[in-house]
């Protein structure tokens, strides 16, 4: 899927090199966080095909988008859908669960919590300290693990959303949720009843401190959401989903994308905003932080030459969509076309983008600020991470060198 023309101009035949060799080593991360289904998803060939025991995979994007944007045929509520993994878990009326009239309105009263306006000075206030100790550590000298701020910075967003004070902020926060997602498998289509004993425990210890705030001010989520009209129940089952979707995605994707950068030596030509946002639009096309979206079939229809009836599951490869634009390149415009894809498309596109982004841009702004000192950034050690839902890495110790 990857350019793999090299030019025979020396200066760009040798980032065409970086380019690959940073696109290589991100590779090894989905084959150690799914080392039977991206191989198995990665055979299938041609952009659609019905796949037994798996479902209809999909992986062109202009087809992906069709299923995404048709509401009234292809379903997140359905056998083989979201709503088999997370209704046991979470109750039957939460985003990611939901469809048609019902999930419009609940999207509707959640959108203020999303805003720029509310989320931009939220992560400012809550991560902007750990930001600016990264810099520095790294202005410094030091090596930082990438990955273990990234689960920092997830385990004070766990608790903003659930109410809890900073005193209560540590890995163990996150290393609870994704015990939850990483039970997922795409073969399984539902969690056990043991498994969701599991996660209703875990989401229980949160709904406690959720509760609590819902009863206070608006400085946090729980209580802005009551001061949104949503009820106990409603806000403590908003406040799930968020925590069980959104945390991780960003642990995820920041180590992947400042490593893709380092790697390829790239990081050094974000010199203004523009270029940072280009960077971030392909970092995100390239990692994709929901690689898999699940559709159930409630009408027939055709996606491309194959036909699907209801009770059809889809399953949207989005990671091969959103790669099947060309190589990883921070300097192109080639995630513009696929209109952020990677977070979905319609009545779903992810309602929690806009707080993804302000993570993402600040810490790369932290390290443009590092590498506009005069040093080079340089990934000097890393591990996958294993047992999770999302590709990502459990290690990404960064260096800054003169």
């Amino acid at each position: 899927m990857s350019d793999t023309r090299v030019s025979t101009h020396p200066v760009r035949a040798d980032r065409q090199r970086r380019l690959a060799l940073a696109v290589r080593r991100d590779e090894r991360l989905m084959h150690a966080a799914h080392p039977l289904a991206y191989p198995l998803l990665q055979a299938v060939p041609g952009p659609v095909r019905r796949v037994p025991g798996i479902g209809v995979v999909v992986k062109d994007a202009a087809l992906a988008r069709t299923v995404l944007l048709d509401g009234a045929a292809f379903s997140k509520r359905g056998r083989g859908a979201s709503s088999d993994l997370w209704t046991p878990v979470l109750g039957p009326s939460v985003l990611v669960n939901m469809h048609g009239d019902d999930h419009r309105a609940l999207r509707r009263r959640l959108a203020p919590i999303f805003a720029p306006g509310f989320v931009e000075p939220l992560v400012e206030r809550t991560l902007g300290p750990g930001a600016a100790e990264l810099e520095r550590r790294l202005a410094a000298g030091e090596r930082v693990d990438l990955a273990a701020h990234a689960r920092r910075s997830a385990s004070a967003a766990i608790a903003l959303l659930v109410g809890l004070d900073e005193a209560a902020v540590d890995e163990r926060l996150f290393r609870q949720v994704t015990a939850i997602t990483g039970m997922v498998r795409l073969s399984r289509p539902r969690f056990s009843p043991a498994q969701v004993r599991r996660a209703r425990a875990v989401l229980d210890e949160l709904g406690e401190h959720a509760a609590a705030a819902y009863r206070g001010d608006e400085s946090t989520v729980p209580g802005r959401l009551r001061a949104l009209g949503l009820s106990q129940q409603e806000a403590l089952s908003a406040v799930g989903a968020f925590v069980l979707t959104g945390t991780e995605t960003i642990v995820a994707a920041l180590p992947r994308i400042v490593a893709l950068l380092a790697d390829s030596g790239t990081l050094g030509e974000l010199a203004d905003d523009a270029a940072a946002e280009r960077a971030i639009a392909e970092g995100l096309r390239w990692t994709t932080p929901t690689p898999v979206m699940l559709r159930a079939t409630l009408e027939e229809r055709r996606i491309g030459p194959v036909r699907v009836r209801p009770g059809d599951r889809v399953v949207i490869a989005t990671y091969a969509a959103d790669r099947g634009a060309g190589g990883f390149d921070p300097a192109s415009d080639r995630a513009a076309a696929l209109k952020q894809l990677w977070f979905g498309a319609g009545a779903h596109f992810c309602i929690g983008a806009p707080l993804a982004m302000a993570q993402l841009r600040l810490a790369l702004a932290a390290l443009r600020r590092v590498e506009a000192e005069g040093r080079r950034i340089r990934v000097v050690e890393r591990r996958p991470a294993r047992g999770q839902l999302l590709p990502a890495l459990a290690s990404c110790v960064l260096e800054a060198r003169a």
